[in-house]
């Protein structure tokens, strides 16, 4: 049979999750392929770029807005488990899965608003409405599909984010501000790796002799990061003798948490959430990589100019 789509896949892909254990991404993926009984042919099947193959990229993007809507969680970097959520779903006995049920669940809608006219109908991304195409140029559907794609890399890394350790989020907000230029040339990094500490997770000395500090924070949270944690925050940078703070989180922040940085004196700390956070890493490389590049080409005009001959 032809390779399902991916609103095809997700309603087998809850099923074969139904048993409660957290599937490793590789084993469900065949297990998927398993069920509709894919030839080997089928499943060594790769995208035109040839650089992944159909099902895999198919069964990754039914496995994302799973996830996305609540039904399924990554609970380790790697694994996939159905949530009460996706059990109330199955005890429904719904004929099919697709992005209209999906729409039922909030966190869906919300991703939805995020995306607002981003999606673009390909092989690797979900349906629109013709309408919407209608309306494109080719260089706006291009753009589209990229701003889209690069959305659902962000959601991704997002959510390893939040599966991994703290200790280990500690080291990649770190390396992120490095990345950035934070340390320049000649300057250095650290976590502090305790607690206890006024809350300053990790340290950047912008030069050799640590005239110029900057503070880190690393919250793998869930909640949102209120006042009580960014006060202090703040009073713990005395500690290093810093003027610069950055708190980085999975989750977001209270506005009463973003007020309480406009009353503070001589210091001057940024906030990032987990939205902002994932976009940051994908500007600068870390934590992904470069999986097809496409060129676009035009006619060249002074190539046809006579008078140049």
């Amino acid at each position: 049979m032809a390779i399902p789509d991916y609103q095809t896949i997700m309603l087998p892909m809850l099923q074969i999750l139904a048993d409660g254990r957290a599937w490793s991404i590789q084993d469900l993926t065949r297990a998927v392929s398993d069920h509709f009984g894919l030839t080997p042919e089928e499943r060594e099947e790769r995208l035109p770029s040839g650089k992944h193959q159909v099902v895999v990229n198919r069964a990754s993007w039914s496995r994302m807005y799973l996830r996305i809507a609540g039904l399924v969680e990554d609970p380790k970097r790697g694994q996939v488990r159905i949530t009460g959520q996706g059990r109330s779903i199955l005890a429904e006995a719904p004929e099919r899965i697709d992005i209209q049920l999906l729409k039922r669940f909030q966190s869906y809608r919300d991703h939805l608003s995020a995306k607002a006219k981003l999606a673009f109908e390909s092989e690797a991304t979900p349906p629109v409405t013709t309408g919407i195409v209608e309306e494109q140029t080719p260089n706006d559907l291009i753009e589209s599909a990229h701003q889209s794609l690069r959305r659902a890399t962000a959601d991704d890394l997002l959510s390893r984010l939040k599966s991994c350790s703290s200790s280990f989020f500690e080291h990649i907000v770190l390396r992120l501000l490095m990345a950035m230029g934070y340390g320049g040339v000649a300057g250095s990094g650290s976590v502090t790796g305790k607690s206890g500490d006024g809350g300053i997770d990790g340290v950047i000395r912008q030069d050799k002799l640590g005239l110029d500090v900057v503070c880190i924070q690393a919250k793998r949270w869930e909640a949102p990061v209120g006042r009580p944690v960014v006060q202090q925050f703040v009073g713990g940078m005395d500690g290093h003798r810093a003027k610069k703070g950055v708190i980085l989180t999975t989750s977001s922040f209270t506005k009463e948490a973003a007020d309480f940085l406009h009353k503070i004196e001589g210091k001057r700390v940024v906030l990032v959430d987990g939205v902002r956070l994932a976009e940051l890493m994908i500007d600068h490389d870390l934590g992904v990589t470069t999986a097809s590049v496409y060129v676009v080409k035009e006619v060249s005009n002074d190539f046809f100019d006579e008078d140049e001959i």
